[in-house]
């Protein structure tokens, strides 16, 4: 049996389609769970940006300072606890953050900018869902000559990029269905503007590995401005949109159910779902389930700077809608704490939603924080949401006073420095502290 920092580990690989990849992996799980009475499986996932080396990175580096508190019982309540580790790992697409650098080529020339769209579109092959994706993006380069001076090659473009993502049921908080909707024209101009972005300043840089998940949940690091940086900002928006869907597909549809039926087998069982960037994403559709009967109920749930809106657990946020999660809230499917780090310091949380902003025709000073329709909850945390606490990020030495069923957003511009900065030993700190009195 593997072991993660001293502890049983077990993978979970999932498909494009959010089915398991080696069944046996289930059968694993299910059989240590009834030989070893495990009281507390701790179910982790990684965010979009991560391959599988690097997803184990963030769940070693994670649990290393999760059993180092365990050692010398920084955390009361946890010292009987028998535990166990499911890592979700699911095919997310790995982007290079040198690429997205505002000074880079999109931005040089429109011969320069023609060759990076080319290398970009090279490198998505084999990364959306469709059947045919791979033939659209060989028509797309194909094309790529023509997007300077041809109104209609730019909307055949514009057309072929957007019928590459799968489409699942639309979550409107987030604005996403715009970028589907806008005439090709109007798409690229609006996608051409850059984004402004203001980091927080923080008192202290704090403890953690800052380059963990570096380039961010949404892969768009910079936004650029001309006819090349919307054809480019076009592409990133689209893998965006394909991995969010992705992530809520596993999430309800792959993970959902084994872990109801491993609840079925083992009602004791103390089940803390973690999940970093879309991986937060994935690990909320999980509890969420694809309907209400397939609700999952949980002990805690972590969204370490997860990427989707700040209104996705909101009651009526917009006055008539509630938000895409709002059942996990409603039918407090979390027994204990639901804890959520924001931050003023994650560029890739504070760029990828301010885009429908952008989309919508907004423009103002204060686009993508909390007063924004369009926000991250890993920059703002979770708005309109009921049984909402406004707490920090505690030191080490600190003291949580949390609420069961309650949802804490925790301010952490003092000690996360960046949207990777998850595994730090006071973001675990927060979510032992979570898990000892659920």
């Amino acid at each position: 049996m593997e072991q993660l920092a001293g502890f049983p580990y077990f993978r979970l690989q999932f498909t494009k389609d959010a089915t398991v990849h080696d069944q046996a992996e289930v059968t694993a799980l299910r059989e240590f769970l009834g030989k070893d009475q495990t009281t507390d499986l701790i179910v982790i996932s990684h965010g979009w940006n991560n391959n599988m080396e690097e997803a184990r990175a963030l769940y070693e580096e994670f649990f290393a300072n999760f059993r180092s508190m365990l050692d010398v019982g920084t955390v009361a309540g946890l010292s009987d606890r028998k535990w166990a580790i499911l890592g979700v790992l699911w095919p997310s697409k790995k982007f290079e953050e040198k690429e997205l650098i505002p000074s880079g080529a999109a931005g040089a020339s429109s011969a320069v900018g023609l060759a990076a769209i080319q290398a970009k579109l090279n490198d998505l092959k084999g990364v959306f869902d469709s059947v045919h994706a791979d033939q659209t993006i060989q028509e797309l380069q194909k094309l790529l000559p023509k997007l300077e001076d041809s109104t209609s090659a730019q909307k055949e473009f514009v057309e072929k990029v957007r019928s590459l993502p799968r489409k699942a049921v639309i979550d409107g908080e987030d604005g996403s269905e715009l970028f589907f909707k806008i005439p090709p024209a109007d798409l690229l101009e609006k996608l051409g503007k850059p984004v402004s972005f203001t980091v927080a300043r923080p008192q202290s840089s704090g403890g953690g590995a800052a380059g963990i998940g570096t380039g961010g949940a949404a892969g768009l690091g910079e936004f650029f401005s001309g006819i090349w940086s919307g054809v480019r900002n076009v592409l990133n928006y689209t893998t965006y949109y394909q991995m969010k869907e992705r992530a809520g597909l596993v999430g309800a549809n792959g993970l959902n159910p084994i872990l109801r039926a491993i609840k079925a087998e083992y009602p004791k069982l103390k089940l803390h779902l973690v999940g970093h960037s879309f991986g937060g994403r994935l690990v909320t559709a999980t509890v969420a389930g694809s309907s209400d009967a397939a609700l999952l109920r949980v002990s805690t749930l972590s969204l370490l700077q997860a990427a989707f809106s700040h209104y996705g657990l909101a009651k009526s946020w917009d006055g008539a809608n509630n938000g895409f999660f709002y059942r996990v809230v409603e039918a407090q499917a979390v027994a204990g704490a639901t804890l959520i780090t924001c931050t003023a310091n994650d560029r890739a949380v504070g760029l990828a939603y301010p885009i429908a902003s952008l989309l919508a025709g907004q423009v103002a000073a204060g686009i993508g924080d909390k007063n924004d329709k369009y926000g991250g909850i890993g920059r703002n945390g979770a708005q309109k949401t009921p049984r909402t606490q406004e707490m920090t990020l505690l030191d080490v030495t600190g003291t949580y006073q949390l609420t069961n069923g309650g949802v804490h957003n925790l301010s952490t511009d003092r000690l996360i420095t960046s949207h990777g900065d998850v595994a730090n030993r006071e973001v675990v700190y927060a979510v032992a502290s979570a898990i000892a009195v659920a």
